[in-house]
């Protein structure tokens, strides 16, 4: 089947061109695309760990399945974020030590990491465990864009990492952690607290909470909004 992929900013000049046809084999995913697009172009190749994917004005994951005649759009990181930057959805545990050194670097003499972990109880009920759901390429966006936004409103950031696990979490888990680094720990300090802050509130991650008498969507607010 026959697919296009579209090229932007950095890919495009990478690339020399803003678009290529190709011929993929039916029940082709996003992912098989950009290996195709990476085997003729291999300067991309180490983009891959930061590229966005879209299909029409939504962004989707590398494993969405294509059809013939659509068009897949290749997007570096947005709003300015630093292709350096540690920015990631999983389902595996969060690595303190990685993120402390994703920003760790001899002119950052302020290294502060915030860990929201998994607490046993919630209104007076005994939490079991909980599971976050997101719409993961977007959450991912969100959160490039959240480091993108402390770097310009504090130029001496040297770095910047969020995580967010998805999918069941014990009591004690790690959900999200945030890194920051900077010559002076007041920024970093300031900055950490925006990207938790701003994450809370933009990135589409929701959770629901399950106790031993039923469970609980939460939304952005903390307010369940929907009960069992």
């Amino acid at each position: 089947m026959k697919v296009a992929v579209r090229f932007f900013a950095r890919y495009r000049e990478a690339a020399g061109r803003d678009h290529v046809e190709l011929d993929l084999p039916e029940g082709g995913t996003v992912e098989s695309a950009w290996e195709a697009v990476a085997s003729r172009f291999p300067v991309l190749e180490p983009y891959r760990p930061f590229t966005l994917f879209a299909l029409g004005t939504d962004y989707v994951s590398a494993s969405h399945p294509l059809r013939a005649g659509d068009e897949v759009c290749l997007f570096p990181p947005v709003s300015g974020g630093s292709a350096a930057d540690l920015v990631e959805v999983t389902h595996q545990p969060l690595s303190e030590a990685r993120l402390m050194g994703a920003v760790g670097e001899p002119g950052a003499g302020g290294l502060v990491l915030f860990s929201g972990v998994v607490r046993e109880e919630t209104g007076g009920r005994r939490v079991k465990y909980l599971e976050y759901e997101a719409h993961e390429p977007m959450a991912a966006a969100k959160m490039r864009e959240i480091a993108a936004a402390v770097r310009e409103r504090w130029p001496g950031v040297r770095g910047v990492a969020l995580m967010h696990r998805i999918g069941r979490l014990e009591i004690g888990e790690s959900s999200v952690m945030i890194a920051v680094s900077s010559p002076h720990r007041a920024e970093a300090f300031d900055a950490c607290r925006f990207a938790i802050d701003t994450l809370k509130e933009t990135v589409p991650v929701w959770k629901k909470e399950f106790f031993e008498d039923g469970e609980v969507w939460v939304g952005r607010q903390g307010d369940g909004d929907h009960r069992h």
